[in-house]
């Protein structure tokens, strides 16, 4: 069997996505308990303490769960989309314990204002950050004020650089990977998230370029957080993996005899409400309690990860080198059987 290093899966024929990789061990570990490693991390001026960014979505991110990941020393972008903003600065400054803001092209100069002064990072939430409209706001905002912005979406490294120059502090990396997106679908756009994260990557390494990579899309368990933490990423960004939480906007549903919460795409028709391109989709998902948990099965996994892979920090996982691989009886065997 062969070894992949990074290098080797940026020059794979193929597009690749986190079920078609394995991370391998290839040395003792000198690791004891997974206490003693850290998941530790600086992002954009913030402390983290597990690399995880709340999607901006409406059914994902509003000011509760903003303030609960705060307090999980994780980061929420509050959504666009319904009354979080408003209820974000209704007494003229920030609340307690909120750290990011997603904002669309056309968000008015007060609300920037208000989030730059508040010291709030800047999401320009768009599905295409290769667009001249993205960077024509992302380097207005960066002239008038000093706040760190974040930038997206990419499937490619190739305007990595044209993103650094126009001020972009932070890429989120992912076309059409999301679980309620249709945008592969409807467009042809998008590549496998594995190859998106390591052509960045090296887009990044090779021009020695100041930028945080954002993992968005794709990701559905503990494993594929490593994974593209291996592959080159600084932080993910979950949706789907935080939706159905107790924090999360919108009520708790009942139905066959079981609880559930909503959960789209930010283009899907529920969050446009009218009839335009739709590159989203709406569905339920399981109620699945507190944040907290979800954030603490994906630090344990995390741990355990790196305990097999010797690695005591999120820096030595990132230049990790070692990669499988896999066909598709070789991810099936390893699925969970009932």
């Amino acid at each position: 069997m062969k070894i992949y290093s990074k290098e080797d899966l940026n020059n794979y024929p193929l597009s690749l996505t986190y079920d078609d990789v394995s991370l391998i061990p290839l040395e003792i570990s000198q690791v004891k308990t997974r206490s003693e490693i850290s998941t530790k991390s600086h992002f954009l001026g913030f402390d983290l303490s597990v690399p995880i960014i709340a999607s901006p979505m409406d059914t994902v991110t509003g000011i509760e769960m903003a303030k609960e990941l705060n307090n999980l020393g994780c980061v929420g972008i509050v959504n666009r989309f319904d009354s979080s903003l408003n209820e974000l600065f209704k007494n003229g400054k920030a609340q307690e314990g909120i750290t990011a803001v997603s904002v669309s092209l056309t968000a008015e100069e007060k609300l920037i204002s208000k989030t730059a002064e508040s010291n709030l990072i800047i999401c320009i939430d768009t599905a295409n950050a290769n667009n001249a409209f993205v960077l024509k706001k992302c380097e207005e905002i960066k002239s008038k004020y000093n706040v760190k912005v974040i930038v997206g979406n990419i499937a490619h490294g190739s305007t990595l650089k044209q993103l650094v120059n126009a001020g972009a502090d932070a890429v989120r990396i992912g076309i059409g990977g999301g679980s309620v997106c249709t945008t592969s679908v409807q467009t042809g756009i998008g590549i496998g998230q594995v190859s998106s994260i390591i052509d960045t990557y090296f887009e990044k390494l090779n021009q020695k370029l100041d930028i945080k990579l954002i993992a968005d899309g794709g990701i559905k368990s503990p494993g594929d957080v490593a994974k593209a933490l291996a592959c080159g990423a600084d932080v993910v960004m979950l949706g789907r993996m935080l939706a159905g939480t107790k924090e999360t906007p919108g009520e708790v549903i009942k139905y066959n005899d079981q609880l559930w919460k909503k959960y789209r795409g930010s283009a899907s028709f529920g969050v446009k409400m009218k009839n335009e391109f739709i590159e989203g989709e709406e569905t339920l998902v399981p109620y699945k309690g507190a944040v907290k948990n979800v954030v603490n099965g994906i630090s344990d996994g995390l741990r355990s990860t790196m305990s097999y892979l010797n690695c005591n920090s999120l820096e030595d996982l990132n230049q990790l080198n070692n990669y499988a691989v896999l066909s598709t009886s070789s991810y099936l065997e390893r699925l969970p059987r009932k």
